[in-house]
Order: structure tokens, then sequence, then C-alpha cells
């Protein structure tokens, strides 16, 4: 008899031991631009979030399986990897993209999955349409009004406009609409160009022949860099001004020379070693160039890499939460469900480009804390308070 107690209950313990491992992994969905014109934003996403899977692989017991696609820099393709992330990987999140108008078309499918996504880049859509989606990166508006600021400090009355043709030229260009008339500047040109284009020599004569004060600039990554050299061929001496699309080392490479002296928003994490040591995200930010570091075999010298952090942190938070309040398990409707709502909740999570605050009805969840000035000095980023 004690013996078929003894059998019984070791049954029982392996029943259980194999329930537990049988417990479904958390997914992750990453689709980004490992080619193509975006690659130079969308490696450093990629590498970024190989850093955050090994500084938390494990929520609630769970393992994170990460699932890492490439959209080539073509929206479509995005789109088309956020369909197969949910349908046929049964992902419980996802996570993209590199460039405005693919991260729309991921937020698109999301929606219409019932599937959270955390977008790594700004996006241009209204939460009220779209509930599914929040993103890591700060609002165009936040970075842009900080520009601004600063121009209106130099003295800069005037100002020509250079950005892509796309979503994310767009962006730019209205929030600086925006911010210059109140602070007295105007905006003389409204020029574009395409991210594939291997020249803007066309466009930067017509915006020195107006005299601005300065030219502020709407691109990103390595063809972010082509309004910069073609005004330096052209000898302008005014200031030229970027944003946080800007913040990576191909940038710097291409740009050159031609890239000295330009002021732009960033989120802290980029001058981490410069903040003060009271900086509410100096230690993350210093905590994620280390994991980094180790994973990559090279420092962190963007600011890409650090909102795939960002949006890891956002997640783990969340689906700890969730873990704990539903009984559903991974890679279910109901599950997609509960981390959502967990997203829309979270408080005061400190990353390395902000501290993060969710709420329904906001697209962002970052505050003045998530941006600083720096300047472009012989190929390194100073903070310039």
């Amino acid at each position: 008899m004690k013996k078929l107690i003894r059998s019984a209950a070791l049954a029982v313990c392996t029943m259980a031991l194999a329930a537990s491992t049988l417990a479904a992994d958390l997914k992750v969905g990453l689709s980004v631009s490992l080619s193509g014109p975006n690659s130079s934003l969308g490696i450093p996403y990629a590498k970024g979030m190989q850093a955050a899977l090994a500084y938390k692989g494990e929520i609630g017991g769970r393992k994170v399986q990460l699932i890492v696609l490439d959209d080539a820099s073509d929206p479509t393709t995005a789109g088309r990897n956020a369909r197969k992330l949910i349908e046929e990987d049964k992902v419980d999140v996802l996570m993209g993209t590199s460039g405005v108008p693919a991260a729309i078309a991921m937020a698109q499918v999301g929606k219409e999955a019932k599937a959270p996504m955390i977008g790594l880049s700004p996006i241009s859509i209204d939460p009220a349409d779209n509930p599914w989606v929040m993103t890591v990166a700060q609002p165009t508006q936040l970075m842009v009004d900080a520009v601004v600021e600063r121009m209106k400090r130099n003295g800069v009355k005037t100002v020509g406009y250079i950005g892509f043709t796309d979503a994310w030229g767009d962006l730019v260009y209205n929030a600086l609409i925006k911010a210059a008339e109140p602070a007295g500047i105007k905006v003389l040109t409204n020029e574009r160009y395409a991210r594939a284009d291997a020249s803007v020599t066309g466009q930067i004569l017509k915006i020195v022949a107006l005299r601005p004060d300065a030219v502020m600039t709407g691109g990103a990554g390595t063809p972010g860099a082509l309004p910069f050299l073609a005004l330096a061929e052209r000898g302008f001496k005014g200031g030229v001004y970027g944003q946080h699309g800007l913040i990576n080392p191909d940038f710097i490479r291409v740009a050159g020379a031609a890239g000295n002296g330009a002021l732009m928003p960033t989120g802290p994490v980029i001058v981490a070693e410069q903040l003060p040591a009271d900086h509410p995200t100096r230690k993350m930010a210093l905590d994620f160039r280390a994991v980094f570091q180790k994973v990559n075999n090279a420092p962190s010298t963007d600011a890409f890499s650090a909102y795939s952090f960002d949006g890891w942190l956002v997640f783990a938070d969340a689906a700890a939460r969730a873990l704990q309040a539903t009984k559903a398990e991974p890679g279910t409707a109901e599950f997609r469900l509960a981390l959502r709502d967990a997203i829309m909740s979270v408080k005061e999570v400190v990353g390395t480009h902000g501290v993060y605050n969710f709420k329904p009805g906001n697209l962002y969840g970052v505050d003045n804390r998530a941006r600083v000035i720096v300047k472009l000095e012989n190929g390194q980023w100073k903070l310039a308070p």
C-alpha cells in the first residue's frame, strides 16, 4: 500500500512538473529593417533587443522567446511580417519598426488582429481609432520644441526646412510649424526628398537662395546626412539643426565634417556618462550600455538600440502584471487583451530614454525627462545643456 501511495505521489509530481514545463512561453515579435535604406536604424534596433533579452529573458517564471523578421525598409513587408508574427507565430506583442510608414502598417495589422504593439519609432495615428499601439519613442513635437527653444536662444529669426517626402518628414515639419510661430521664427521653405535619393542639391540651392538664419532637417539614419553634405558644399554659414532620427553612427560617418556643430535633441541615454548623478535615467542607461557591450562585443553608440531596450522593459513590467491578472495562457487572444491593458497602465517604469507612464488614449508615455540637446563635435555627441 505504501509503495502504491509513493508511486501515486511520484506520478502527481511528474504531472505537475510536466505542466510547468509545458507552460507557454511569452513571445515577442520584432519586425525591423535589417536591409534597405532604413537598415542603419533597424540593425541597432535588433541589437538592442538581443541585449534586452539577455538582460531579462524570463518574466513571471515564463521564458521569453524573441522572433525577428526583416521588413527590408518596405511598409508593405512590415505589415505582412506583423500578420505572420500574430497568425503563425502566435506572438503576444509586436514591436517595430525602423520608419514611420512601416510602423503605421504594423499598427494597422495589430489593430485588426487585436494584438498589442509597442512602437519603437514615432507613429502618426489616432489612439482613439487604434487602442492597441503605444510607443516608447519621444513624441516629435516634444523633441522639435526643444530645438526651437534652442534656435530662439541662438537668435534665429528665419529657418529653412528640408525633410523626407514620407510621414517622418511630415511629422517634423508640422512640429516645426507649430513651435516656430509662437517663438517668433518664420519657416521659409518646405523642401523634400526621398530616402533613396542620392542628392539634394536642387533643394538646398532653393533654401540657400532665401538666406535663412538656420536650416532644420527632417531626415533619419544614413539618408539624413544628405542635407548636411549639400549645405557644406554650398558654404552655408548658418546653424544646422536635426532631430532624434539622426542619432546614430552611420549618420556621423556619412556626414563627416559637414555634421560638425549640428544641434539635435535626443534621449539622455546617448550622453549617459555626461548626465548629472541624480538624473532619473542615468543608472539604467549605464546598465544598458554594459549589457549591450557584453552581448554585441561592441559599445552602443546610437539611440535606436536603446529604444528596443526600453520597449522590452515596458513589456516586461506589463507582462508580469498580465500573468497575475488573468488565467489565460500566452499566445491566446485573452492574454493579448490582458497584456494590452497592462501596457496601458504602466507607471514610472525607468528606461534609458525616459520614465514611462501610459494610459488609455495616449500614444506616448514620456515627458521632458526624455530629452536633452546634444552637439556633434568631431564625431562625438556632447551634452549642450
